[in-house]
């Protein structure tokens, strides 16, 4: 069985340098948990400073000693405000967006907008606009109705607008169908097998207002095998090919995605980054030697891989109640409203009691129910951990991305207040919703 102590110091679970003090409280960037929560309450997210520059370093360092020429973009849909954004910006990496939102952060945060690459599947009018006027690095297109509007949108601006293709490779990812997106049912990007993406980059070859610098791909997230990033390469580069003999499409950039894995349970570890490093460069190297292709920049898109890892949700226990020969459920503060993802897609997570981190005696096996008035509002679905009593704290790992970003007001629910930790210093970078702010923009 998996210890408290293994989920601390083993795989990646928990941010780099995780510990506990001789009180036997869990220990992040230096500060006591308990301390935190008790200083900004709980629900509460801690970032660790440390974890997220040095993931950002190692992508740059990973990718960098293999391929000649990389960007490094921060998906920011994984969780973004502009404290993140600005330590972002200030380890050498861009931003990839998926809305007018994200992209008023990242200029908020000072982001260089010629860094910042603009995603999404139905980009309204007004947003795109927003994206001209800001000087956006790239807009990545996904659709015929989109490559129209912004050749006539950049028409009436007087500018020349640089995009990127993206296209859908028809590449079982092996993931859950929720984050697939590189398969040919799919409602992102042009299909090859289709003939759509042919007939995208003959019409944006074509634009007046347009210049189409490369091409994408995203094959989905958690992708835990390494192989089909190397199988969708070679098909979009022999695509890269015969487009820019037919239509001259000049292959100056190419974006294999992101969707590399991180760890959520002991027994589950992802690949090392450098594994995709060496799988994504040599598949670019080896096809445009196979194609007579002069190698282009390649644009990587991590987010969950960056973020993942730093953030840890707080949680404290409250009502318990025991169904004989059935389940043990524990109540938290939280639930869905902050973290959605077990009940979307069955995502599963580790736990720790963050306050008593040496406790001894018989554990038992419960079920870590949130505070919502839904049945599915589970976070965790029987783990095993020391017996629990009301005001326990509960930590669980892996918790920066796709939670506070997917998080609601569900049950007028105030979203939790989110710290950075470096150092043994805590900072506030959001603070905790007020019942005033659920209030703030109703009418009557």
């Amino acid at each position: 069985m998996t210890t408290t102590l293994d989920l601390l110091t083993t795989g990646t679970l928990f941010p780099e340098h995780t510990r506990a003090n001789p009180q036997g409280h869990l220990l992040l960037g230096g500060c006591d948990v308990t301390e935190l929560a008790a200083a900004y309450g709980t629900p509460l997210y801690v970032f660790d400073e440390d974890t997220l520059r040095h993931k950002c370093q190692e992508y740059l360092r990973e990718f960098g000693s293999r391929y000649p020429q990389v960007t490094v973009l921060y998906a920011s849909k994984a969780y973004i405000n502009r404290a993140i954004a600005r330590l972002i910006a200030e380890e050498g990496l861009g931003m990839d967006v998926v809305s007018g939102g994200e992209l008023a952060v990242a200029r908020a945060a000072g982001m260089p907008l010629e860094r910042v690459y603009f995603h999404g599947n139905n980009k309204s009018p007004e947003e795109l606009a927003l994206a001209l006027d800001w000087g956006v690095g790239r807009i990545v297109v996904d659709n015929f109705h989109e490559l129209s509007l912004l050749d006539r949108l950049a028409g009436e601006k007087g500018v020349t607008q640089k995009i990127l293709l993206r296209v859908t490779p028809g590449v079982d990812p092996h993931t859950h169908a929720y984050i697939a997106t590189g398969a040919v049912d799919s409602k992102f990007g042009f299909t090859l097998a289709t003939g759509d993406a042919a007939r995208a980059a003959a019409q944006a070859s074509a634009a007046a207002n347009l210049d189409p610098v490369g091409l994408h791909m995203h094959l989905g997230s958690q992708l835990f095998e390494t192989e089909p990033y190397a199988a969708a390469i070679h098909g979009v580069l022999g695509f890269a090919k015969e487009m820019g003999g037919r239509h001259g499409l000049s292959l100056q950039e190419f974006s294999p995605g992101g969707g590399f894995a991180v760890q959520y349970l002991a027994e589950n570890q992802a690949p090392p980054l450098a594994a995709y490093a060496e799988v994504i460069a040599r598949a670019v190297q080896q096809g445009c030697q196979t194609h007579g292709l002069p190698m282009p920049r390649i644009v990587l898109e991590p987010g969950r891989s960056i973020v993942g890892r730093a953030g840890v949700a707080l949680y404290t226990v409250g009502a318990i109640k025991e169904i004989p020969g059935v389940r043990k459920y524990v109540a938290v503060d939280g639930g869905m409203a902050d973290n959605i993802r077990p009940a979307l897609y069955q995502a599963r997570y580790e736990a720790v009691v963050a306050n008593r981190l040496n406790a001894e005696g018989p554990a038992e096996t419960v079920t870590i129910a949130g505070k919502y008035c839904e049945s599915g509002d589970i976070l965790i679905q029987d783990i095993t951990l020391p017996k629990l009593e009301p005001g326990d704290l509960l930590a669980l790992p892996a918790a920066g991305a796709y939670c506070l970003a997917m998080a609601s007001n569900y049950n007028a629910a105030p979203r939790p207040a989110v710290v950075m930790v470096k150092d043994g210093r805590a900072r506030l970078i959001r603070r905790r919703e007020s019942y005033q702010d659920l209030m703030q923009w109703d009418e009557g």
